[in-house]
């Protein structure tokens, strides 16, 4: 069985300098390159054109830069049946992999005409967009999470609150007969 070589550390906590740590400083530390992540950026939308979906949306702003992510609110309640009407979107965010490139299709795209072509259904609409400084997407998640939490528990104050109006008007219509059985009884005994 080969040896292993462990370096101990004296038990009263004194520095000791081995033959191996003295070889280590000497010698250039050799400096680990750790790329930094590219920070993205992210831009909202303020209007979304009827017809307009994700996927017009990424084919339009991919010209300029990858992509990312793309969230689009609906404008349609949940719980809303969906009508033949297009696709109407309220607002909307779209992110870039690299935070220049958002900053440069917010400052540009900015108060311009959507389509170019007489013939296109965009042709009379403008983009109204904004770039979010040190906005994340995980803030979007959160702000969306928190609606649909706030929905679901007004929801749940609906419910509850038609069930004791329901239950109010049904003991009302219980009591009501019975008066009426009481009424009717006492007029059969005199």
């Amino acid at each position: 069985m080969p040896s292993l070589d462990m370096e101990r550390v004296p038990e009263n906590g004194s520095d000791c300098e081995t033959a191996d740590q003295s070889e280590e400083e000497s010698q250039p530390k050799k400096v680990v390159n750790k790329k930094k992540p590219k920070k993205r950026g992210i831009i909202y939308l303020s209007t979304i054109p009827p017809y307009m979906n994700v996927a017009k949306i990424r084919e339009i702003f991919s010209q300029f830069g990858d992509v990312g992510r793309i969230y689009l609110q609906s404008s349609a309640k949940p719980g809303e049946k969906r009508k033949r009407v297009p696709n109407l979107f309220t607002e909307g965010w779209v992110e870039f992999e690299k935070k220049r490139i958002a900053k440069s299709v917010a400052a540009n795209l900015n108060n311009t005409k959507i389509g170019t072509r007489k013939r296109s259904r965009y042709y009379d609409m403008i983009w109204n967009i904004k770039y979010i400084p040190r906005f994340k997407w995980i803030h979007l998640s959160e702000r969306l999470a928190y609606e649909r939490a706030a929905m679901k528990q007004r929801l749940r104050a609906e419910i509850s609150q038609a069930k004791k109006e329901a239950n109010y008007l049904q003991n009302n219509i219980e009591k009501s007969k019975k008066i009426k059985k009481f009424k009717a009884m006492e007029k059969e005994s005199a």
